[in-house]
């Protein structure tokens, strides 16, 4: 059986760097198309876009503030 060396290290298929799914369905364009993160790395993966959803939103109300001064100015 071939072994197939991982590059991910968040794979739940990890297995000391190779992956140990019985079937691997890679895609030319975007990679390994069986790749599934862990329960770990998903639950990183939520806080970083909940943080990034908030930081846009804060971005934007900074945004909305200048963009009335500017209108007062007129």
């Amino acid at each position: 059986m071939p072994r197939i060396k991982c590059h991910y290290i968040d794979c739940v298929f990890l297995d000391e760097g190779y992956c140990s799914a019985a079937a691997v369905e890679i895609d030319p364009d975007t990679g390994c198309a069986t790749y599934s993160p862990s329960d770990e790395a998903a639950e990183k993966w939520e806080e970083e876009e909940e943080e990034a959803e908030w930081e846009e939103d804060e971005a934007e109300e900074d945004d909305d503030a200048w963009d009335e001064e500017d209108e007062d100015e007129f």
